[in-house]
């Protein structure tokens, strides 16, 4: 006799909080965010008073209406700017404004840091992909051909394709998001040797460290049992696919190769002799 599932009053109340909290958790993202932006750009923040001291004369005295003429002037002026980068008429204002900021000693280190960031987002997608690009962290090292990783694997962001010495060992920056929110996180040196390319992709990695996880099988594979998927056999097969001289310098022992079949099982068999009947 079949045993009907007792009804619990709780449960439709937890199915529709569950089935809410995605939508709940983008809208508490989006005020947030909003709220962020008004408090660092709101007419009450320093940026906000600058621009409204700049469009007094021209708004007149209320406060929205002189911050949104003070950001039209502001708009107006970056995007006089950009005409004047495309013409190619700010190299020589540039180069002696380079000059003026590599005089003041803090003021240049910021500088330069900025400009780097700033350089890295305006390349192209080719160039982009030489750095910044997400890689597998194996501590000790990844495991020989068909061995399974017995070590704590870690996915990151290879900051620079170019290895740094130190010992006269090649070492790789390695940048190690935080979860949920990846902008920050750890700078990890490591041995060149350690970091294997991962072909997940900048918007993957994203997602898993933002979902915590819970997206991670969508971009590595779910673990069957009895079969070779999941994060080794993605791992394994980023390593294999991926160039080695793209991240391991020369001299760098060798990474995870994939998988070959037996020679036995390939090479292909001769055809018995025919039978021939007796005479």
């Amino acid at each position: 006799m079949n045993s009907r599932p007792r009804f619990h009053p709780l449960r439709p109340l937890l199915t529709g909080l569950l089935a809410l909290l995605p939508l709940a958790a983008t809208l508490v993202l989006l005020i947030w965010a909003t709220r962020l932006a008004a408090e660092w750009l709101g007419p009450a923040s320093l940026f906000g008073s600058l621009l409204t001291r700049i469009g007094l004369g021209v708004g007149g005295s209320a406060t929205a209406t002189s911050y949104f003429a003070g950001l039209l002037v502001v708009l107006a002026l970056v995007y006089a700017l950009g005409l004047v980068v495309q013409t190619g008429l700010q190299r020589g204002f540039h180069s002696l404004f380079e000059s003026l900021i590599q005089r003041i000693p803090i003021v240049r280190t910021v500088y330069d840091v900025v400009q780097r960031l700033v350089g890295l987002l305006g390349k192209s997608k080719e160039e982009g992909q030489k750095s910044m690009s997400p890689v597998w962290l194996y501590f000790g090292g990844p495991p020989e051909e068909g061995e399974v990783p017995a070590t704590t694997v870690v996915l990151g962001l290879l900051t620079t394709p170019e290895p740094v010495d130190m010992g006269g060992q090649p070492f790789h920056g390695v940048l190690v998001p935080t979860a949920p929110v990846p902008v920050g996180g750890g700078l990890l040196f490591v041995p060149a040797h350690w970091v294997v390319p991962a072909q997940v992709g900048i918007e993957g990695v994203t997602s898993i460290y933002v979902s915590m996880g819970v997206t991670a099988g969508q971009y590595l594979g779910a673990h069957r049992p009895g079969g070779a998927t999941g994060a080794t056999s993605a791992a394994a097969s980023d390593s294999a696919s991926a160039p080695a001289s793209a991240v391991t310098p020369p001299g760098a022992s060798a990474v995870a190769m994939p998988l070959t079949p037996q020679a036995s099982a390939s090479a292909p068999r001769a055809a018995p002799p025919p039978v021939s009947p007796d005479a």
